[in-house]
């Protein structure tokens, strides 16, 4: 049998809480991050905090309504959702894994469910790597003005906005990229193992995960530099308002000094 999982990044969150509430599917899992739903015996949504939506054997109706309800209470909803397809070939001899296709040996809930996770999360990936990548261009275009002019290109309340943005962005998706870990349940199984392990080095979710944990160290440490750099322009300041005040106390005193001595 021939199964698609379709994942959509639809946008930043999804409220877990409020689609648990308002669902009226079979619930097979959940907790605070993500819901698993049984559509009916062939049919299943998976819900992610991190703002995707995952189906397995949905028509196009049933997903139309779904993301259409789901994106009009998600948090800054995306206009063009990004999309992941892949196809799930049961009753195999033995577990196979290519660029768009997993032939699996079981086809269990646990395995339809592990293979939804890892689709869901290759597409939060190519979310979290624009949103990082977009970051470190920024940020490196203010360090090579500060490099060839020696001094940034924003300053005062703009540099303190830039880093209060860039902070939140980081923050959010530094958030999320904990959730990308293997589920307990493959600690267990041996099977789930192997499909989970396949599926993580078909997607290269390790080698992306740590392509965006590293462009958030760099956007960090740049913004650490620019933020000690806004200190020491702040310091600076006033201690030039110190001595221009002590001039203007002492300055009439000298004055009155010296032309005392002239009379």
């Amino acid at each position: 049998m021939i199964l698609k999982v379709q994942a959509y990044q639809v946008s930043d969150s999804i409220d877990i809480r409020a689609f648990r509430a308002a669902a009226t599917a079979e619930l097979y899992y959940s907790d605070a991050d993500e819901l698993f739903y049984r559509l009916d015996p062939q049919r299943y949504l998976y819900v992610f905090k991190y703002g995707v939506l995952c189906f397995l054997n949905c028509d196009a109706a049933t997903i139309g309504d779904i993301l259409q309800r789901v994106r009009a209470g998600a948090k800054n909803p995306l206009e063009d959702p990004l999309i992941d397809d892949f196809i799930v070939e049961t009753d195999a001899t033995e577990n196979r894994i290519s660029y768009h296709k997993i032939e699996v040996k079981r086809t269990d809930v646990e395995v339809l469910r592990l293979v939804m996770l890892n689709v869901s999360q290759s597409v939060a990936l190519d979310y979290f790597s624009e949103h990082a990548e977009r970051l470190l261009t920024e940020t490196n275009r203010h360090t090579r003005h500060l490099e060839h002019h020696g001094r940034l290109s924003i300053t005062g309340r703009k540099l303190q906005r830039y880093i209060a943005r860039t902070l939140m962005l980081r923050n959010n998706i530094t958030e999320n990229l904990y959730i990308f870990d293997s589920p307990p349940e493959t600690w267990e199984d041996e099977e789930l193992n192997r499909v989970d392990a396949g599926m993580k080095r078909n997607f290269d979710l390790q080698e992306r995960f740590r392509y965006i944990a590293e462009s958030l160290q760099i956007v960090k440490d740049n913004l650490d530099l620019f933020r000690d750099i806004m200190k020491y322009r702040h310091s600076n300041t006033l201690e030039w308002i110190v001595i221009i005040l002590i001039a203007i106390e002492v300055l009439p005193f000298i004055w009155l000094l010296f032309s005392g001595k002239a009379h």
